[in-house]
């Protein structure tokens, strides 16, 4: 159970992130990724893609959060209008790949 997350959740995320085409990438951060996570911890997600938007990022949390049956909080971010240095370079040095198109696996 890598991250916390059991293997039909995460089948459940890549069924989300594959009905929007624009993402290119997906990359998990925060206490998840850097393996301090409690059950109840929400799930931090960075989206990639030259045709993400903001919008993008909205569908993904509302898929996610409200349309699959998870147990947790979504936190979905567009990785690319991040504009706080910190959050950039935390997400960079911690940040695990979870989805990539080239490899269409999570």
């Amino acid at each position: 159970m890598p991250y916390g997350l059991l293997d039909r959740d995460m089948m459940h995320i890549l069924d989300a992130v594959k009905s929007l085409p624009e993402i290119s990438q997906v990359v998990l951060f925060g206490s998840r990724a850097k393996g301090n996570f409690k059950p109840a911890s929400d799930v931090d997600l960075a989206i990639k893609g030259s045709a993400v938007t903001y919008e993008t990022a909205l569908k993904l949390a509302d898929i996610l959060n409200e349309e699959k049956p998870l147990p947790y909080f979504f936190d979905v971010i567009h990785y690319e209008a991040i504009t706080e240095t910190r959050l950039l370079e935390h997400i960079d040095r911690v940040g695990v790949i979870l989805y990539s198109k080239e490899t269409e696996q999570l």
